[in-house]
């Protein structure tokens, strides 16, 4: 019987993923420095608050951030724990309806605003079409997440950001698969007045081979087609219903499995 193991897309190991709230101003700064070091990011933002001061108009929003992901922060940045839950509805699809229009693609995902969620409103968010939901907490290591509603990113950027990435790029040992998740608001840099070490995070983290750069959605819908690829119970061959081709490790060997295809293994 092989031994299989799921992998990054292209065999890899490794995955970096970033993630940046409120849909400020600085965000065109920051965008533009991901498009430099072929980052990619994920964007929440609160569409009630389009225009406001420090804010972006909904008119930027498409071009600004494609080839990134634009995901939900609820329409006006409440505490939701202490809302009730036909607010909580509300500005969640409400959010979900206005940026859908404007970016052209399901939102799926989203961040707590204020980092306030509670089990209730984890348990709301299925229904409300969200498959996943950052959390503010971290954890400074580099696991898969176990609950993607309750998602604990890595690090925020102010904390030893580069001190983890050196440590994020020296893991070498492919029995296991490692996320970075980097999180922050885009204003910070501005308020600190310290562009400069996203710059060398960038420069130091980007064009690496054994690293996929994904967003926060990315992962989660790779994640959920590895767990639908239809193994049989001897592990000689593998189905994959799913839309996206799928990679593991076969006795050590990458393999990858097409969308639609069945192929041999061992």
């Amino acid at each position: 019987m092989p031994k299989i193991l799921m992998c990054f897309p292209g065999g890899r190991h490794k995955a970096l993923t970033l993630s940046y709230d409120d849909g400020r101003i600085a965000d065109r700064r920051l965008v533009d420095l991901f498009n430099r070091y072929g980052l990619k990011g994920t964007f929440h933002i609160n569409s009630g608050l389009f225009g406001t001061p420090d804010r972006l108009g909904a008119d930027e929003i498409q071009s600004l951030y494609a080839g990134h992901e634009v995901s939900a922060h609820t329409l006006s940045h409440p505490t939701i724990a202490r809302c009730p839950n036909e607010q909580i509805i509300q500005e969640i699809v409400e959010d979900r309806r206005i940026l859908e229009r404007i970016v052209g693609y399901t939102v799926r995902g989203m961040s707590y605003p204020n980092g306030s969620y509670n089990r209730r409103i984890k348990e709301m968010l299925p229904g409300l079409g969200i498959e996943y939901a950052r959390v503010v907490a971290t954890t400074k290591q580099f696991g898969m997440p176990d609950d993607f509603l309750e998602w604990q990113p890595t690090c925020h950027h102010n904390h030893d950001l580069m001190k983890v990435a050196e440590s994020f790029a020296g893991l070498q040992k492919k029995q296991y698969l490692y996320l970075m998740y980097v999180w922050g608001h885009s204003y910070e840099f501005d308020n600190d007045n310290n562009w400069e070490l996203m710059e060398e995070f960038g420069a130091y983290i980007g064009g690496n081979p054994d690293i996929w750069y994904c967003t926060n959605m990315e992962l989660v819908d790779y994640v959920k087609a590895f767990e639908g690829l239809k193994f049989a119970a001897g592990l000689d061959f593998v189905y994959n219903p799913t839309a996206l081709s799928v990679w593991l490790s076969v006795d050590g060997e990458i393999v990858q499995v097409k969308s639609g295809e069945q192929i041999q293994l061992g």
